[in-house]
């Protein structure tokens, strides 16, 4: 039994990874990335491209999307050269970026009058995850586009939930992201804290990293810093419009972030002193690392 035929869209730090897997498992892909050059590595080894997002989904069973911005998606999916625009809408469209709720809920509406299923599906995990398919994927939709997702998502994560009707996995993900930003920010004082009382911070690391205080973060990104490496696996750019799109959805429920918030003006600091294109380990700057 043949496998569908993906439209790719978006091939950065974690989508080529991530079209990669499914590239790998036999999926006919054909791929489209703003910058040509950053999916030469996929049509090399076997992917067709395509000049637009209307043309790469144009002959797919399914469209995937994993591009930067809610503006980049709603461009790749209603601009004049965008999926919607395509004579032949694929049968399914998933979208991985981390967007807006409305947004999720616009792009399932327009799937349903063109006869097809739409899934907010952001994911979790940074470049590691998507490298090693290990992602946890938050997932908005009907059961009916998630269960016609499950061997997609399943050879790029290990964890797949159904949150909710289209948007809920978008508002999956803004938890996801508040709970980094009080975890980057404690991580970010620590090791300054270390630092600052003259202790070695790797030696510090051995005692910490297995107790109370352990996390994702603490386990993946603190090594980095000590190694001064802050190449991207989430830039702070992206994460600082994560932020914003969380407070602005906390502002329409009434509710407030002041943690969120502060996390918001350290890295937005940091993306004006020219490292927005960082991990967002490199918030240590922000307290002289």
């Amino acid at each position: 039994m043949s496998l569908p035929h993906i439209a790719w869209i978006g091939t950065g730090v974690m989508g080529r990874s991530m079209a990669g897997h499914l590239l790998a498992a036999g999926h006919p892909l054909t791929v489209y990335s703003r910058t040509r050059e950053r999916a030469a590595a996929l049509v090399e080894a076997g992917a067709t491209w395509a000049p637009s997002p209307a043309d790469a989904a144009a002959q797919a069973d399914v469209a995937c999307t994993m591009v930067g911005l809610p503006s980049d998606v709603d461009e790749v999916f209603y601009g004049p050269r965008g999926i919607l625009a395509a004579g032949r809408c694929p049968g399914l469209l998933i979208d991985f970026t981390t967007s807006s709720p409305a947004l999720a809920a616009r792009i399932a509406a327009s799937a349903a009058s063109a006869g097809a299923a739409a899934l907010d599906a952001p994911v979790s995990g940074g470049d590691v995850g998507a490298r090693n398919a290990t992602l946890s994927i938050m997932c908005g939709g009907s059961h009916e586009a998630f269960e016609r997702a499950q061997p997609i998502l399943a050879r790029l994560g290990k964890t797949m939930v159904l949150q909710g009707p289209p948007g809920a996995g978008q508002h999956t993900k803004m938890v996801n992201q508040l709970l980094i930003a009080g975890t980057m920010l404690g991580l970010a004082e620590a090791l300054a804290y270390a630092k600052r009382a003259g202790l070695d911070p790797a030696t510090v690391l051995e005692s910490v990293g297995g107790g109370a205080a352990a996390s994702w973060s603490l386990a993946n990104l603190a090594p980095r810093v000590l190694k001064g490496d802050f190449a991207p696996g989430f830039f702070i750019e992206h994460f600082v419009k994560d932020l914003r799109i969380a407070l602005d959805e906390a502002r329409s429920m009434g509710l407030e972030l002041p943690t969120a918030a502060a996390a918001e003006r350290t890295y937005a600091a940091l993306a004006e002193a020219g490292h927005g294109r960082s991990g967002t380990q490199a918030i240590v700057h922000a307290y002289g690392w």
